[in-house]
């Protein structure tokens, strides 16, 4: 058997891993992890806007009249503010990504602070709105993420579905994947932007969508903004 102290320790950093690395965790912080009550879920995209993709989803979406929320990527927001834009015209909610796209996990209080509040800045120069929603890439969290979010009057987010549509997969998968993953409550993770290449393809979610829509329509759920949640 493992001595005590080195199980306690193992132990302590099982905890720890879990907190920083689970989208959901509730260690280090409370989380939105589900759209609502009944068969409400919501459609929700990281990382944008991206100049092919963004557009094609918001036609998409536009088309089956369902309202997403959007989680802008700041240095994109800056790239592309009228998409931006036009995602808040379109009745989406926009919501925080930061600036950088980097792991908190990693980052020291005063980084995690100034790309939150960098974030919401160039959202709010793009459409004219605040947020009130942030995610953090990757949904990793060091201990102060969520009372840094707080403190700038934000809500962090997780999802409960995950389809790795960024992995490029092709269409039918991530249909599938959606589809089938899909349970009542879900905030599911999709992108219409690349956190890492401004330029990255995501047409693939983009023509997955109204595939993804009719089906889930048609199973019965109600699409919400996390504005309901």
């Amino acid at each position: 058997m493992l001595p005590l102290v080195t199980s306690v320790g193992l132990l302590a950093a099982g905890a720890l891993a879990h907190g920083a690395l689970h989208r959901n965790s509730p260690l280090f912080g409370r989380v939105l992890s589900q759209a609502g009550p009944g068969r409400r879920i919501a459609l929700t995209f990281d990382d944008g806007p991206n100049p092919r993709a963004t557009p094609a989803i918001l036609d998409a979406l536009g088309d089956a009249g369902v309202a997403a929320t959007f989680f802008v990527l700041g240095r994109h927001a800056d790239r592309w503010p009228g998409l931006v834009e036009r995602t808040h015209h379109e009745g989406h909610l926009l919501a925080n990504h930061g600036w950088h796209h980097r792991k908190l996990h990693l980052r020291s209080p005063r980084w995690v602070r100034d790309d939150i509040a960098a974030g919401a800045r160039a959202v709010e120069r793009a459409a004219g709105v605040a947020t009130a929603l942030f995610r953090a890439p990757h949904g990793f969290r060091a201990p102060w993420v969520v009372p840094t979010a707080h403190a700038l009057a934000h809500r962090v987010v997780g999802w409960s579905l995950g389809v790795w549509d960024s992995a490029t997969p092709g269409v039918d998968t991530i249909i599938r994947r959606t589809v089938e993953g899909v349970r009542p409550g879900s905030i599911v993770l999709l992108h219409d932007g690349d956190g890492y290449d401004p330029a990255g393809d995501r047409m693939q979610t983009a023509a997955a969508l109204p595939a993804i829509i009719r089906e889930l329509r048609a199973r019965g759920y109600e699409f919400v903004t996390l504005a309901d949640a």
